[in-house]
């Protein structure tokens, strides 16, 4: 059984920062402590300086397979999330077909045991009409049920009210949403569109402005506290809806929120640099906005940190605004652009591991992942604080080849990742494309 030991490293864990060494046997964390010695059978590695972290758990990515595969693939996606410090991901329904069924649930999980460098979940898309499907779910396998609230195509769009009404009362699993209000932004378009000029990308955060989003997150917040559903409302970008969210620690919220790392990196003052490389549902609003979703990540009203990485080629992408796709890579540098927010002093690495690996594990009931603790998995992250790290197209994993990030400097890099107690990522490059991910397992409500 090969083993590593992880020497002088700083554990970050709990709240807490502590040097000390770091056994990994098997696919498990052996032993943590002072001094552990070596033996003939382990790989040893120097930490000296380096943060060693859970690796991050994102419950939204979305990786384009089946169907969508020039996009992107759950082989090519996972790479690059393991590149970037994630070691667990939870995908979205939107894929072709949409996963809307058992089967199809099936389906994604047999690729993903093929073909999957990180370990996986994959969500259960709601319609106006598979409730039965809903209600089937199994909570120790299953990470949650993914609702389009308005802002969707085809049969994922949920506005219903009965059906709404429906998937809230019964629903055996967590509750997870897009929310955004269909109306409210056909309002907007129609008004600016009366103005008689062609529309732009600066145009997309008024056009999917604050009423839309909290018109929607307030209904899905009313119909939880109505049926005591689970529900975790996906990507806040506004002040306004921050205060349909209780502060304080996650543990035994029914309601919780999260934030993702473009709306808390962009605001709108970067569309006349970045276009539509940088068009997000939901849009990425004004400074304000940013500066109240951190703050929020400090209060507790914000809880969990994922990506919604969601790629489109270049060429989709570079289509007039109207055209062009919705949705941006960013499994690879979300990590390390939330360590330049520790650097800048806007939030701690203590509360970037809460947000990014304990959080998603209390939410979602990982079974033995999301912490640093002796017998759990070993889903590790090595970063080096100090070690800058310059984004390009050409260096970006993602199969569409290209960042929102291009040609920023990070101030830190990832080191090393393993999963399952497997080196994937040294630093430098991948070193295995055998795929270790696992399915994820939870612990039933």
């Amino acid at each position: 059984m090969s083993t590593t030991l992880i020497k002088h490293a700083r554990i970050v864990n709990e709240g807490k920062i502590q040097e000390a060494d770091l056994r990994i046997k098997g696919d498990r964390i052996d032993a943590i402590g002072k001094d552990l010695t070596a033996s003939d059978r382990d790989t040893v590695v120097d930490a000296n300086g380096f943060w060693l972290v859970p690796g991050m758990i994102d419950d939204q990515v979305h990786f384009r397979e089946p169907g969508l595969t020039h996009k992107g693939s759950i082989a090519s996606e996972s790479r690059a999330a393991v590149a970037g410090g994630i070691t667990s991901y939870m995908e979205m329904p939107n894929v072709s077909p949409a996963t809307t069924t058992q089967s199809a649930l099936d389906e994604k999980y047999k690729i993903a045991a093929q073909h999957s460098l990180a370990n996986y979940a994959f969500y259960l898309g709601a319609t106006e009409d598979n409730l039965e499907d809903i209600k089937a779910l199994d909570p120790a396998l299953n990470c949650g049920v993914k609702v389009f609230m308005g802002a969707s195509t085809g049969n994922l769009l949920v506005e219903n009210p009965t059906a709404l009404e429906g998937i809230f009362r019964e629903s055996p699993i967590l509750i997870a949403t897009h929310c955004e209000s269909g109306p409210v932004i056909s309002k907007n378009l129609s008004a600016l569109s009366s103005q008689g000029r062609e529309l732009t990308i600066e145009d997309h955060p008024r056009i999917r402005d604050a009423e839309a989003c909290y018109e929607s997150s307030s209904y899905a917040v009313s119909l939880a506290k109505k049926y005591q559903s689970d529900l975790h409302v996906l990507h806040i970008t506004t002040e306004k809806e921050l205060s349909l969210f209780d502060p304080g620690p996650i543990h035994n919220k029914k309601i919780t929120a999260e934030a993702c790392v473009h709306h808390l990196w962009f605001s709108n003052q970067d569309y006349a640099r970045l276009g539509n490389r940088i068009k997000c549902n939901p849009a990425i609003k004004f400074s304000q906005d940013r500066s109240a979703l951190i703050q929020a990540l400090k209060t507790g009203q914000i809880d969990i940190i994922a990506t919604d990485h969601a790629p489109h080629t270049l060429e989709e992408k570079q289509q007039p605004y109207a055209a062009a796709p919705a949705g941006l890579p960013l499994v690879q540098h979300a990590l390390i652009s939330l360590i330049d927010h520790v650097r800048a002093n806007r939030l701690s690495i203590c509360s970037v591991v809460e947000k990014t690996a304990h959080n998603p594990a209390i939410r979602y009931r990982v079974s033995e992942r999301g912490f640093i603790r002796e017998g759990y998995f070993a889903d590790l992250v090595l970063i080096n604080p100090n070690k800058p790290t310059t984004v390009t197209d050409e260096n970006s994993l993602y199969h569409c080849q290209w960042s929102p990030f291009q040609g920023h400097q990070f101030s830190s890099a990832i080191q090393s990742t393993w999963v399952n107690g497997q080196q994937v990522f040294d630093g430098t490059k991948l070193v295995s494309g055998v795929p270790n991910g696992q399915r994820l397992r939870f612990i039933a409500r």
